[in-house]
């Protein structure tokens, strides 16, 4: 297995990234950040990593975000 020590993302799942913004944010500010409607309309863990597996425009930002959050852990509001 190649070793990516600068990579922020590497062996983080999906469902890592999502669980970790989602206690970070909440469900209202995620959908504030990110505007897709799995975050807006009833939103769920299952049902945002059905559509995020699917979607990646979608599962960039969410990752885009979580690199964000990685790096200024105190900064929750400000993006």
């Amino acid at each position: 297995m190649q070793q990516q020590p600068n990579n922020p993302l590497h062996g983080v799942t999906l469902k890592a990234i999502l669980i970790k913004l989602e206690s970070h944010y909440g469900w209202e500010k995620l959908a504030e950040l990110i505007d897709i409607r799995c975050f807006k309309h009833d939103p769920s863990l299952k049902s945002s990593l059905t559509f995020l597996r699917k979607t990646p425009w979608a599962r960039e930002k969410v990752e885009q975000l979580y690199i964000r959050l990685v790096n200024n852990p105190w900064q929750r509001g400000s993006e």
